[in-house]
């Protein structure tokens, strides 16, 4: 299986077909009825594809066992065709498509096993998703692409030559995965003076965000969000929480970490926690999606 341990949670739904063929409108005339021989075709059959889903990560290897939190089984007769639409969502990190066509295969499967007594010539074909919401795909077109960034490591043994920056390396990843452009990478001591200096000038650049790492800890040399959170025009409290709630899932002192986020002007302001990982993940957290941000903040300008 692919690793997902990286992916934020989110309403997943597909929806997916399958259509039963039968040979002659008896068998439909059977069905609309509730004659067939070995029961009631529609609720027999639902109740085979609900089962059938649950079992998808048993029968196919690469899937990944999640919770279904809804399934729905809808029938639609045309002449002689019975369309099958199956329906799944869950809260979770991956998509449900597999699952909604594997249950849609079992319903008409269970049909076919039940209608086959009295006609022997059903197929089943057009076994296919036909939509699915809630991944990274329905999201990234609706962000700007002429989005700048300038990143600034605070540290005053990287700044020395001590040691080698790799979170803002990280960083500097992520953004260009997300399409940003990088304005700027500097080292910095973490001196309030210099931060709280560098924010100040990018803003008045128009650089529309700037991401510090480093300098969040609790040592009395980590004074990042001492440093900026004077300067802020406004707080973003929810890219904090969900900065410190992601961490939290993956290591247990990411409660620890004193991540900030907020606007100078028109410039997003975020510090970030000064190790790799902690970097890596904040970055996880939020990206792509605080890149929505800027539809908000100049996106009316720009549309």
């Amino acid at each position: 299986m692919i690793d997902i341990t990286h992916k934020n949670t989110t309403l997943r739904t597909a929806v997916a077909q399958a259509i039963v063929k039968v040979s002659k409108p008896e068998t439909i005339t059977a069905i609309e009825n509730d004659t067939v021989p070995k029961g009631n075709v529609f609720a027999m059959s639902k109740a085979a594809g609900l089962l059938g889903v649950k079992r998808t990560p048993d029968i196919l290897p690469d899937c990944h066992p999640l919770p279904i939190e809804f399934t729905g089984v809808a029938y639609k007769i045309d002449g002689l065709e019975i369309t099958v639409l199956f329906t799944v969502k869950t809260i979770y990190k991956t998509g449900v498509e597999v699952e909604a066509m594997h249950g849609a295969s079992v319903v008409a499967l269970n049909m076919y096993d039940m209608l086959k007594p009295i006609d022997k010539g059903i197929e089943i074909h057009a076994i296919k998703l036909l939509n699915k919401k809630g991944g990274k795909s329905d999201f990234k077109d609706t962000f700007r692409k002429d989005l700048t960034a300038a990143v600034v490591v605070c540290s005053d043994t990287i700044s020395a030559g001590q040691k080698e920056d790799k979170a803002g390396k990280a960083i500097i990843t992520k953004l260009e995965s997300c399409n940003v452009k990088i304005s700027e990478y500097v080292i910095i001591p973490d001196e309030v003076d210099d931060i709280q200096q560098k924010a100040k000038h990018y803003q008045q650049q128009g650089i529309d965000m700037v991401i510090y790492t480093g300098g969040t800890g609790l040592s009395a040399r980590d004074v990042t969000p001492e440093a900026l959170l004077p300067i802020l025009d406004r707080r973003i409290p929810g890219i904090e929480e969900t900065i410190r709630h992601y961490g939290q899932g993956r290591m247990p002192f990411a409660m620890l970490s004193r991540s900030v986020a907020g606007t100078l002007g028109d410039t997003l302001v975020l510090a970030l926690p000064g190790s790799t990982n902690g970097a890596k993940e904040s970055m996880d957290a939020i990206f792509p999606a605080v890149l929505h941000s800027f539809r908000i903040l100049k996106g009316a300008r720009h549309d």
